[in-house]
């Protein structure tokens, strides 16, 4: 099937002001975009891109006074099949795990291993281990924390969400992978698009999103805590310890975000023949 992506961010500067961006995808999934975009800033100004330490592509630009507008629009093409499930996917014990995935496994700025390890056994120890103590943690954040985007702020951590029991789709993430990584199973932040393909359509549509990712046999495997059964489409964006590694936008100053619009939607083959554009928001 063919996804067709994209948003628009329109932010008010009152002074120059740098940021940092993550809003391209993973370099894995690009092979897979069949009509390409690419990251377009009004007004034109430099933007520099690089790798961070995680392979995410970003970008860096210092925002001129006056209103700035981040947008994309690109096709790519999906599987359309739903996300992997591998049952019998074995944990891997912490001294086989290759150098690269240890960093999966410690405390990180919205995620407290330390604070929520001894909950974590009281509630999982007895679980099988592997893909079904993965399941369980997320079995349980679904079924205890309420889904809701008045429930948001930006300093809310695993904790703070174990606590309150309520959330939007990050607090789900950070609260499922802290539980992992205090079980002993590293787990990373992923985000990126998520569309209502193959599904109902929900009074919130769905445009970006967060799940994660625990490590299991040799390879990592997505969950999500807050829809808590696989689904079609996912787009990959960028992976972290959490949700401040991969932040769409980080500004180094005053920046106030006045308009935010995304789209993800299953499209024809025609789409492929379109020009970059920006969708009238409906309404």
């Amino acid at each position: 099937m063919l996804i067709r992506a994209g948003f628009e961010l329109v932010f008010d500067v009152p002074e120059p002001t740098p940021m940092l961006l993550v809003l391209g995808l993973r370099p894995e999934r690009e092979p897979a975009v069949r009509r390409p975009g690419g990251l377009r800033v009004e007004p034109e100004i430099p933007v520099e891109r690089f790798a961070d330490g995680f392979g995410n592509g970003c970008s860096r630009l210092v925002a001129p006074a006056g209103r700035l507008t981040l947008w994309d629009d690109l096709v790519v093409e999906d599987p359309g099949t739903p996300d992997d499930l591998s049952p019998d996917a074995r944990q891997v014990p912490v001294g086989d795990l290759p150098p690269e995935v240890l960093p999966f496994l410690l405390g990180s700025r919205y995620c407290e291993v330390d604070r929520l390890s001894d909950d974590a056994w009281r509630l999982f120890g007895a679980s099988p281990t592997g893909w079904g103590r993965v399941q369980a943690v997320c079995d349980w954040v679904h079924q205890h924390v309420e889904f809701g985007y008045h429930h948001a702020r930006p300093t809310k951590t695993a904790w703070d969400t174990f606590q309150e029991r309520a959330g939007v789709c990050r607090d789900f993430a950070h609260l499922a992978l802290t539980f992992c990584r205090c079980l002993n199973i590293p787990a990373r932040y992923a985000t990126g698009y998520l569309g209502d393909i193959g599904v109902p359509p929900a009074p919130d549509p769905m445009d970006f999103s967060a799940w994660f990712e625990a490590y299991l046999d040799g390879r990592w495997y997505c969950f999500d805590a807050r829809h808590n059964t696989p689904r079609i489409g996912r787009i990959v964006m960028g992976y972290g310890r959490d949700a401040v590694d991969v932040a769409l936008t980080t500004s180094f100053g005053p920046a106030v975000l006045s308009g935010f619009t995304v789209w993800t939607d299953e499209v024809g083959p025609e789409a492929l023949c379109l020009p970059m554009a920006r969708p009238t928001p409906p309404g």
